[in-house]
């Protein structure tokens, strides 16, 4: 199961995001311009993966594609349709990829990303039946923590209503977005943009210090020893998390600088992970606090867009010689429309400081992280 998260969506959550950066000050300029409206992004996306899953579903009228497709669901836990129709020669792959292009277009990733659309089994429980030749039907994936029904298609282009948290007995192919790769293209951009726009920005890093060294004897960093996100009951229709975290503060030039951090490991809620990875490097901080926001990848992120708000924030901030926190000013800055639609926000840690060991609970009590102070030795 994903984790459940406890969210204000879209750039709301983006908003918690920042809540790390200096509190009292009074946001004008950049900051008050109209942002991007989260929700057409994801309308956009659902309509393409909505058309997809139809014409998959018309597809399997088609008895020897309809078997591939059953092998391969029976086989792996996730199949890259565009590229199992393209192997197939199937008359499918025009329809899959140009619906890919539109995800990838509405998310604000690169043209050149590849194939995002996904397909899976809906459920373990699903298995027999489909291996028994019973015709699935197909669905779109929700991004939706709170959905109750489901939409699936047959082949002859009937829709069917189905209970989101009661998985059925007919086999259910969920198609979505591999989120992992999209998040991977969302992050480089978010990257790019973000330097674009004049927000200092690293490259996202996971445990691999040596892309950040920048003292000839190492450096201190701040490393995740285990951490946990809460348990919650779940759509059966909704695949594994794809978890990233925004670490900010002020650079050694005073300005604000955002750095993501993906956690590609986080995939189920209730359990321990342990990944000893670095979350801050000390030596692209001028204080010795940074802040950090944990959030969710979803169809809804453009990430251009992402990029544009969080810099049309950050930009009016200016260093005051002391780390403070602001909190009403970010909030109050973003625009209504980007609380009510993803990314998701899972949850938030205040004023990490270099010297931190233990374990430290979320601001929104769905999560916890153990961190430990780490010296990074160059080679």
């Amino acid at each position: 199961m994903r984790p459940r998260h406890p969210r204000r969506r879209a750039l709301g959550a983006l908003a918690l995001c920042l809540i790390t950066l200096c509190a009292g000050q009074t946001l004008t300029g950049p900051s008050a311009a109209a942002a991007p409206t989260a929700s057409a992004t994801g309308n956009a996306v659902l309509a393409a993966e909505d058309g997809a899953a139809r014409a998959l579903a018309a597809s399997l009228t088609d008895p020897a594609w309809r078997a591939r497709v059953q092998r391969a669901a029976l086989t792996s836990d996730e199949v890259t349709v565009t590229a199992l129709a393209r192997r197939a020669d199937s008359p499918l792959t025009s329809t899959l990829a140009a619906a890919d292009r539109r995800i990838a277009a509405a998310k604000g990733l690169d043209p050149d990303v590849g194939p995002l659309l996904r397909l899976r089994l809906g459920d373990a429980s699903m298995r027999t039946a489909l291996a028994a030749g019973t015709t699935p039907w197909v669905a779109v994936a929700t991004s939706d923590d709170d959905t109750t029904r489901v939409t699936a298609y047959d082949p002859l282009g009937g829709a069917h209503t189905l209970d989101a948290h009661t998985a059925p007995a007919r086999p259910v192919y969920v198609l979505d977005i591999d989120g992992s790769k999209a998040l991977t293209a969302g992050l480089d951009v978010l990257n790019q943009e973000l330097a674009r726009n004049g927000v200092r920005s690293a490259a996202p890093f996971t445990d691999r210090p040596a892309r950040t060294q920048t003292s000839a004897a190492g450096f201190w960093t701040t490393r995740i020893s285990a951490v946990r996100l809460s348990d919650d009951e779940e759509p059966w229709i909704k695949g594994d998390a794809e978890v990233y975290t925004l670490v900010t503060g002020f650079g050694h030039d005073g300005k604000v600088r955002v750095d993501p951090v993906d956690m590609p490991y986080l995939d189920d809620d209730g359990t321990v992970y342990r990944p000893r990875q670095i979350l801050v490097n000390w030596s692209s901080y001028k204080y010795d606090l940074a802040d950090a926001v944990m959030m969710e990848e979803d169809g809804s992120t453009n990430y251009r867009d992402l990029a544009k708000a969080i810099a049309a924030v950050l930009l009016t901030i200016t260093d005051q010689g002391a780390y403070i926190p602001l909190v009403n000013a970010v909030m109050d800055a973003i625009p209504d429309d980007w609380w009510t639609d993803d990314p998701d926000y899972v949850d938030s840690w205040y004023t990490l400081a270099r010297d931190d060991d233990g374990t430290r609970h979320g601001a929104r009590g769905n999560g916890w992280m153990t961190v430990e102070p780490y010296y990074v030795q160059q080679f």
